[in-house]
Order: C-alpha cells, then sequence, then structure tokens
C-alpha cells in the first residue's frame, strides 16, 4: 500500500506547479459566461444597460430593513428580491443581500455562508430613527450611519445600481459597468429559441432585450468536464457576477490568499499583470509560483480600497468558487466578481480610514484568538522527526547550542499508517513519556491531524464516523471515497452538527490516551486535499449536511474542521486551558480559531522576496496569526538565504521552522559558526522581544488591528508608501522591519514617511527626523537587518533568554524608551498567565508607560526635565478591588533597568518612585531632536540601574 501511496503523492513535489491541474477561468464555465459578458461590454460600439431594474421598497421599517423587489428584463418571469440592512454596530456597515425568490423549480441557493463566518449570523439592525429611506425621481436614497458621516445609499431603479456614498462623494458603486447577473434555476430542457433579426441573430428577453449579452448557449451549464472528470450540475447554471466601482482610489487590498502585491495589480485592460482573474478557491498546490493569481490555501473575499483622503471596505460572503477582475482606471479600480453559486451577500464597510475598517471587519467577523503565550514564540518542525529518540535529541541539541525552542512538531509519520490518532508503535512506543519529557522542559508538541480518514473497518476514528453517518456523500447519496496520504479515504462532514460532539470526544484525554495538555494540533490537507480528485480536491457535486453540494460551500470547509478541532482542545481540560491549532485552509473568520500558514512555499529568494506581501495581505484581512515556512517547504536553501529567512521569521507573528522530506536536515544546530551564531541571534532577538509581540496579539484579539501593519495602514495619507509591501510595523509597537530578501545585499533602503528620528534596535544608532518622507541606505552584512524603534515608543523587552518562554515569566524587564524629536514617548506592556482564559474575568496587568517633559527641575543648558510613569492602561478592565491573580503572582516581577534614547543632555538627578536616588550610567551622543540633516549616529544612551519599580502598579521617576 505504501508505495503506491508514495508514487501518487510525490510525484506532484518533483516539478513546480502543474498550471494542468488546476483550472483557469476560460476551463471554468461559470467564469467564462460571466467573463463573456464583461468582454461583449468592452468590444461593444453601443452602450448596454443593465436589464435589472428595482421597484421601490414594499418593506420601509423603522429598523433599518428595506426590501426591494427586483425583476430582469431578460426573464419577466423570474422573481427576485434585494434586502438592504443597516447595521447597529461599526459607524455605517450595510448589508446587501439578493435572492432569487419563489423558483419554480423548488431549488434553493446557498444562503448560510453567514451563519460560518460572521459572529452573528443576524447582525443586529440600526434602531428607530437610526435611518431615514425617501424614494423619488427614480430612485431610493437611504440615509444611515453617524450625522457627520452623511452617508446615503442610492439604489437607481432602472437600471440597477447601487451608489454608496460620504459627504456626497461616491466611494462604492455596484453594477456601474451593468455586470450584475444572478444566473436563475432552469429545467435543463429549457432552450432559448432565436429570433432572426435583419442584420443579426438575437435571442430576446421579455421586452427586445438581447439575451445573448449575458447567456451565451453553453453546453457545460449542466454537465462540466474537466481532463477525467465529470461534474454533473443537479441544479444547473446558478452562477452570480457584480462588478464593484472604487471611485477615486488608486489602490486596492485584500483578497487572500495570494502570491501576489499587496496593492492588487490588474488582470484586464492595457496594463494588465496577470492573464487570468484572482481566484478564490481553497487547494492543495505543490510549489506555487512566487508572483501569480492562482488559488491557493485560503480564502477571503475582503477588499480594502485606498486614497489619501478614504477608505472603504467590502466583504462577500461567498463561499464557492469565485473569480475577481480588477482593472485600474483614471477615475477609480473596477472589479468584476463572478462566483458558481450562492446569493449576493455583500457587506460594505464605510471606514473611513484603514483603523475603522479593521474595526467593522472584527466586529462582523470577530478578532484573533488571543493565543496561549508559548505559541508567539519558535517552533520547530520537519517531515518528520522519525521517531521519540531523534524528538528528544533534538531538545537536547538545542540545548547545546542556546536556541530557546518552545514546540517541536510531528509530520504525518507520527501515526501508524497515516491513521491518525494511532500513534506508531514501532517508533513512538510510549508517547505519553515523550510528550511529559518535552514538556519537562517547559516546551510543547504539535501532532498533525489530517480531514482523510484511512477507510479500514478496524480503525476505529472510520468505523464511529460511519455507524454516525458523518461523512461526506456522493452525488448518488454513497459516502465519498478518495485517495490521500492513507490510502483509500473518507472525510467528515463537519457541516454536520452531529460531528461536532464525536469529534471532541475524540480529543478527551479518555478517548486519547496517548494525548497529553502539552500536546497541540496542525490541521493540514483541509481544503480538502483528495490526490485523485479534479483540482486535487473533492467533486464539486459531492453533498454535505443541508443537501448542500461542495461547490456551495468550498471555501468554508476547511474553517469548520479547524474550528471544531479548537472547539475540542478546549473542553478536553477543566477549567478550560486556550488552544493552539494550526491550519492550512482558511476563510473569512477563521481568525477566531486558529494559526494559518501560507503552505507549501518554496527555499528560493524569490519565494522569500515574496512572503511578506502574503502575509500583509492575510493580516488586513483579520488572519494576523499567520508566518510562512522558514527556510521554505522545499529546497535546500543556502546558508545565507537560511540566515535571512530566520531574521525575517523572528519577525513574523507565527515563527516555524519546517522543511520537506527530502530536503537536507536543516536544525541551526548542524550548521557550523557563524551561519550557527547569527540563526542563534535571531531566535534569541524573538525571545527578549516576546512581551512586545504579546502585546501586539492582545491589540488583535481585542480591536480587530493587524499585528503586521502595512506603511499605507500606519500612514494613511501618505501616497508614497501605499504600494510599499517589503516592509512593515510590528502591531502598534513602534517597530519598523524590513527582510532582507536579496541576495548578497550588504546594504538596503528603508522607507520613511513621517517626521521623527528612528533608532537602530540592535545598535541605538540614530537617524534623525526629517520634514519629508525619505529613504534610509542601511549597511546590512549577513549580521545585520533593518529594525527600526520609531521615534515615541517604549518597548518592553527581556534580557535574559532561557531555553524556552515559559520559564521567563519571572524573569526582569528593561524598558526601551526610544524619545520622539519632541523628547516624549509612550508604550503599553499587557500580561497574563498566557495559557488560560482568567483574563476574561480581569485577571491580567496591563501598563501604560509614557515619558513626558516635566516643568519642574530644568537641565544645566535650559532643557526640561522628564518623568516616567506607569499607569493602569486606560482601557483596561483589570480587577482591582477583588483579587487578581496573575496580579498578584507576578507582583515581585520588576524592571531591571530603563534605557533612554536620545537625551540631550545627561540628567542632573533621577528619583525613584519613593524618592530615591536611582544610580544611572550616561553615554554622550546624538538627541531625539537632531537635524534632519545630520548623518546617522549613535544615539545618546541613559540607562537607569536597578530603578526599584514593577510591572505591577504605578509608579513614576523623576529625570531632571
Amino acid at each position: 500500500m505504501r508505495p503506491i501511496l508514495w508514487a501518487l503523492a510525490l510525484a506532484p513535489f518533483t516539478l513546480a506547479v502543474k498550471h494542468e491541474d488546476f483550472k483557469t477561468c476560460a476551463q471554468s464555465s461559470f467564469c467564462r459566461r460571466l467573463k463573456g459578458i464583461a468582454k461583449r461590454q468592452a468590444e461593444s460600439t453601443s452602450t448596454f444597460t443593465s436589464p435589472y431594474s428595482v421597484s421601490p421598497p414594499t418593506i420601509s421599517d423603522d429598523e433599518g430593513r428595506y426590501t426591494f423587489p427586483i425583476t430582469s428584463s431578460l426573464y419577466p418571469e423570474i422573481r427576485f428580491e434585494l434586502r438592504v440592512d443597516v447595521l447597529a454596530e461599526g459607524n455605517g456597515i450595510v448589508r446587501l443581500r439578493m435572492d432569487e425568490v419563489a423558483s419554480s423549480t423548488g431549488l434553493r441557493r446557498y444562503n448560510e455562508t453567514a451563519r460560518w463566518a460572521l459572529v452573528e449570523a443576524e447582525p443586529m439592525l440600526a434602531g428607530a430613527g437610526d435611518s431615514s429611506v425617501r424614494t423619488e425621481k427614480g430612485k431610493t436614497v437611504i440615509r444611515y450611519g453617524p450625522k457627520e458621516a452623511k452617508l446615503e445609499l442610492e439604489i437607481q431603479h432602472s437600471p440597477f445600481k447601487i451608489t454608496q456614498s460620504r459627504e456626497g462623494r461616491a466611494q462604492v458603486v455596484i453594477n456601474e459597468k451593468s455586470l450584475f447577473h444572478m444566473e436563475h434555476f432552469r429545467k435543463k430542457k429549457e432552450k432559448v429559441e432565436a429570433v432572426v433579426g435583419e442584420a443579426e441573430q438575437m435571442v430576446l428577453g421579455g421586452d427586445g432585450v438581447d439575451r445573448a449579452w449575458f447567456e451565451e448557449e453553453d453546453d457545460e451549464a449542466f454537465e462540466e468536464r474537466f481532463r477525467q472528470w465529470t461534474d454533473s450540475k443537479p441544479k444547473g447554471p446558478e452562477a452570480l457576477s457584480v462588478d464593484i466601482t472604487f471611485p477615486g482610489v488608486e489602490h486596492i487590498y485584500g483578497l487572500p490568499e495570494h502570491a501576489s502585491p499587496l496593492s492588487l495589480p490588474d488582470t484586464v485592460g492595457p496594463h494588465a499583470h496577470y492573464s487570468d482573474p484572482y481566484r478564490l478557491y481553497n487547494v492543495d498546490i505543490f510549489e506555487y509560483l512566487a508572483d501569480s493569481p492562482m488559488a491557493l490555501y485560503g480564502a477571503i473575499p475582503l477588499l480594502h480600497a485606498h486614497s489619501a483622503s478614504h477608505s472603504v471596505g467590502i466583504l462577500n460572503l461567498v463561499g464557492s468558487d469565485t473569480f475577481v477582475d480588477v482593472e485600474h482606471t483614471h477615475t477609480g479600480v473596477h472589479t468584476h466578481w463572478m462566483s458558481e453559486s450562492g446569493i449576493l451577500d455583500l457587506l460594505l464597510l464605510p471606514g473611513p480610514r484603514p483603523s475603522e475598517l479593521f474595526k467593522q471587519n472584527a466586529i462582523l467577523t470577530g478578532t484573533t484568538a488571543l493565543p496561549p503565550q508559548w505559541s508567539t514564540a519558535y517552533h520547530q518542525c520537519r517531515w518528520n522527526y522519525v521517531d521519540e529518540t531523534d524528538v528528544m535529541d533534538v531538545q537536547r541539541r538545542f540545548d547545546e547550542v542556546d536556541i530557546p525552542l518552545d514546540v517541536t512538531w510531528l509530520d504525518i509519520e507520527h501515526a501508524e499508517e497515516h491513521r491518525y490518532f494511532d500513534w506508531d508503535a514501532k517508533h513512538f512506543p510510549d508517547p505519553v513519556r515523550m510528550q511529559e519529557a518535552v514538556a519537562a522542559k517547559g516546551r510543547k508538541m504539535v501532532a498533525i491531524i489530517d480531514p482523510h480518514i484511512k477507510k479500514v473497518d478496524s480503525f476505529r476514528i472510520y468505523s464511529d464516523a460511519k455507524d454516525l453517518d458523518i461523512l461526506v456523500k456522493k452525488a448518488d447519496g454513497s459516502n465519498f471515497e478518495g485517495w490521500c496520504w492513507t490510502g483509500s479515504s473518507v472525510w467528515v462532514d463537519f457541516f454536520n452538527p452531529n460531528s461536532w460532539d464525536w469529534w471532541t470526544r475524540m480529543f478527551s484525554f479518555a478517548t486519547w490516551k496517548d494525548s497529553t495538555p502539552s500536546l497541540f494540533i496542525w490541521n493540514d490537507m483541509n481544503e480538502p486535499s483528495v490526490f485523485d480528485g479534479p483540482e486535487i480536491s473533492v467533486p464539486r457535486d459531492t453533498i454535505h449536511h443541508g443537501g448542500w453540494e461542495n461547490r456551495d460551500v468550498h471555501n468554508i470547509n476547511g474553517m469548520l474542521f479547524h474550528n471544531q478541532t479548537t472547539q475540542a482542545l478546549i473542553q478536553r481540560e477543566s477549567p478550560a486551558q486556550r488552544p493552539f491549532v494550526l491550519s492550512r485552509s482558511f476563510f473569512a473568520g477563521s481568525q477566531r480559531f486558529s494559526a494559518i500558514w501560507t503552505g507549501d512555499n518554496m527555499g528560493t529568494w524569490d519565494h522569500f522576496a515574496g512572503e511578506t506581501a502574503m502575509l500583509l495581505s492575510n493580516n488586513i484581512a483579520g488572519m494576523s496569526f499567520s508566518g510562512a515556512d522558514i527556510g521554505g517547504f522545499f529546497g535546500n536553501p543556502s546558508p545565507e538565504l537560511l540566515v535571512r529567512w530566520y531574521q525575517a521569521g523572528a519577525f513574523m507573528p507565527f515563527m516555524r521552522a519546517h522543511a520537506h522530506l527530502d530536503t537536507k536536515r536543516r536544525e541551526p544546530y548542524l550548521y557550523p559558526e557563524p551561519t550557527r551564531g547569527l540563526i542563534r541571534d535571531a531566535v534569541r532577538t524573538r525571545y527578549a522581544l516576546l512581551g512586545v509581540w504579546y502585546n501586539a496579539f492582545h491589540d488583535a484579539s481585542t480591536q480587530g488591528w493587524p499585528i503586521m501593519r502595512p506603511q499605507y495602514v500606519v500612514f494613511p495619507e501618505d501616497k508614497d508608501g501605499f504600494a510599499v509591501d517589503d516592509q512593515y510595523y510590528v502591531g502598534g509597537e513602534g517597530l519598523l522591519v524590513k527582510p532582507v530578501t536579496r541576495e548578497g545585499a550588504t546594504t538596503t533602503e528603508v522607507y520613511i514617511a513621517d517626521d521623527q528620528p528612528y533608532y537602530d534596535y540592535f545598535t541605538h544608532s540614530l537617524h534623525p527626523a526629517q520634514a519629508t518622507p525619505h529613504n534610509l541606505t542601511l549597511s546590512t552584512p549577513l549580521s545585520a537587518y533593518p529594525v527600526l524603534i520609531q521615534g515615541g515608543s517604549i518597548l518592553p523587552i527581556r534580557q535574559r533568554i532561557r531555553r524556552s518562554s515559559p520559564l521567563m515569566w519571572q524573569d526582569p524587564y528593561t524598558l526601551i524608551i526610544a524619545l520622539s524629536k519632541s523628547g516624549e514617548a509612550e508604550g503599553q506592556l499587557y500580561s497574563d498567565d498566557g495559557t488560560g482564559y482568567g483574563y476574561e474575568g480581569g485577571e491580567y496587568v496591563w501598563r501604560r508607560f509614557s515619558l513626558s517633559l516635566s516643568a519642574k527641575g530644568k537641565g544645566k543648558k535650559g532643557g526640561k526635565g522628564r518623568m516616567l510613569r506607569s499607569e493602569r492602561h486606560p482601557d483596561s478592565m483589570e480587577k482591582e478591588k477583588e483579587r487578581n491573580g496573575w496580579a498578584e503572582k507576578v507582583g515581585h516581577v520588576g524592571v531591571e533597568q530603563v534605557v533612554v534614547l536620545g537625551l540631550e543632555e545627561e540628567p542632573r538627578d533621577v528619583k525613584g518612585a519613593r524618592g530615591e536616588r536611582v544610580e544611572w550610567k550616561w553615554e554622550a551622543g546624538a538627541a531625539a531632536g537632531a537635524s534632519g540633516k545630520g548623518e546617522e549616529e549613535r544615539a545618546s544612551r541613559l540607562v537607569l540601574k536597578k530603578p526599584g519599580v514593577g510591572i505591577v502598579g504605578d509608579w513614576q521617576i523623576e529625570i531632571s
């Protein structure tokens, strides 16, 4: 069995991506039909208007919901309905839904995407008086949202068009190009009759509209072939097309996951960068291209449109195969969405700035779950660590070379015949002993649990799932079977609620006796991947719970798998502990349940260079806990590339090294100096900054902010930064990072947008503020890479690096204070137990640090003194009057030193929290307010030694 499996499975690894395995738009009948509308429109010499028209609302209630009948002159007998919801939260979010009504076929379009993607499938509507409607002169205008925003939704009745505007300025236009089309249900025998005109053959609708514009004859409307597979289509054609235009913008972002620039380039028009649309269809794609619109493992149908004056966003709740064309023009950016099935369920996010867009998306789809603290540290993985001895050898050798490590991973070979949950007893004779030995070092383990289940009656997972009748079905109602790592396999249908409790029991310690509390889960292959299926996945006509076809829910499928795994880990312990699940497939809302990574990348410079843009795209769409395999999954990176990848990986939210089984072993300890030392330095830098990372994760979990923030997000009015996607800021912590992605680079340019000084994190050299945006050319030999502290920031770091992060919880902090141009700074520290849910009840510590000018204690040269304060963060809800167990536990954790960069002169005196004199060390250097014309030089450094303060309680230190 295994040799056959390996031969089948490894074949795709030997070459670059096999394009022939995956459909293009031209090979997808629905996309071919819908894109044909746009093509004919572009080639037409006359203006074509949409056949769809809207009647005035039949329902206009006082609770933010308006319902409009819609008809199409192509098929006057078919009824559609548009529903407009004004939501209570989000300062003006509007939801547009359109569906066919009362089809004579009795068929339904899939309308449950919101159930899985949104926190609430039916978000609360705005209250009475929060919106108003008027209908006149062929249009209906709805006013809504904050009064000062002056938001309006204008619905033009005929031809159908919707315009969202702010303060009278159009920001989103739907159906401006008349490409909206919803294919109605019909019987297979229905044929469109031809009417011969004087000049040409036309197919006419009810009022003489040319049907051929929208519905060319398509022999594949009810059955479609792709290579050796046939896709039956029992519901016939049900595709959906909608064009969405963003006037007055030059950049749009989003549509993860693609290996493309952050600012999405054109797919049509004179400046097309790609020849095919961006595709959203979760697939297992081997050795994907470094620059391509091809589908990858995840899909989030979200776009941000941005200009110096405003930002808007749209979230299109569609779970089926979707292609999106993009074209930039002098008036704005046009997009054309083409989906195989589903209703129109579109949410308009009004912004008006990126910060509001993140909050609005978080209101709808949720925030990144606050992960266990250890999961933000370094992970070591390989396909595969071969046995228990190998696993323990990894622990020993990391310790010998003084490289910290938190998590060791096991790939598919840990399971007997890839029967997940069943350990290979020959190589892992005592899994509990192994897990406990790893845990004794303060570390965790992750084991893979893939969705394919080996089809043998002796395997309890299969027999249980078969008996419960919770497996995905073929079109004929029998259980679907396919080929994956296990050989002949079946798949659980996680849309079926009967699977949920059962899956939870599979992870209980009573059932899975070879697991312990230190074991966590990796859900791979959950697109799902089927080696002998069309596009390496399940056929589209397979059936899920409720009778829905996979074509309706394909992109949502993987999210349900990792969601239920997450719920199972939460429920396996009492009190519950935070889970860690890594998923490859994802959809809008996945951030509530798991981390993700960018899949099977290659160990090449071009793949490495493209990772930052991919991760930024994931971050702005909510998937903040994301990373890329360090070193690349495929191939054998050179020592230089591996070092550069570790340096970049130390500043990814998810930091994991991983490699294919055919690659050479590349654990850091295997390399000679100086390579090993440079990797060690990068990993230890990650550990020193874990407090900063945890701050950023906390902000993501409470506010929806991305952890990796692109330039346009931090500086939304700086046009020169809108397309920058090779550098980013870590949360709101004031760290600017730019990976070095050119082979042999000894210098690297970093773009600076603001009039603030920047400090090198490693050397504390100062780059003076300049009034205009500019590039810094930094020296970057292999031992150096750009990590800059923005002036005005305070970083809480730990300088005592231990073998794993949980062992550092009692270690003191150092505050790095990088003064702004005006001589001030602020920062934060969020801390909790890192594993449980006590923080939800206020058991945490959240401090705001600030260094501000003081009128007291003028310096010898007329400079003002400063006051360094630690205060309860103004947004904190931590327990104060009742017992705060975490605050009590870390009450002894101190601040061992304070480093102030950029002071203009040595202080005359420093007084601690109780008025005592604090010892300090002064190193003269450049001041924060130095002239922008000056060259880089070392900043002045004031080091306060043992200031006698901690991370709990208010205090202040006076620097005079």
